[in-house]
C-alpha cells in the first residue's frame, strides 16, 4: 500500500514536468478574422501567433522571426 503511493505521488509530481506535444493542421476553408489560413501546419518547430486588431495595424502583414530552435510566424492583421 505504501508503495503504491509513493508512486502515484511521483507521478503527480512529475506530470506538470513534461511538456505536451502537439501539431495543428488547418484544413479547407480556414479563416482567422477574415484572413485565409488554409492548408497549413504549425507544431514546435513552426508556430503561428496572430494579432488581430480592430484598426489597421502599423505593421500590417505576417512576417517570419527565426529563434535558436524554431520559427515563428507573426501576424498582424485587421479583423473583419
Amino acid at each position: 500500500m505504501k508503495t503504491c503511493l509513493i508512486i502515484a505521488a511521483a507521478i503527480v509530481c512529475l506530470a506538470p514536468l513534461s511538456s505536451a506535444q502537439a501539431e495543428v493542421r488547418f484544413g479547407r476553408n480556414v479563416y482567422i478574422g477574415g484572413h485565409n489560413f488554409s492548408h497549413q501546419t504549425y507544431g514546435p518547430k513552426r508556430k503561428l501567433r496572430v494579432h488581430l486588431y480592430d484598426r489597421q495595424p502599423r505593421n500590417a502583414g505576417c512576417k517570419w522571426q527565426t529563434g535558436r530552435h524554431s520559427a515563428t510566424r507573426v501576424c498582424h492583421l485587421k479583423g473583419r
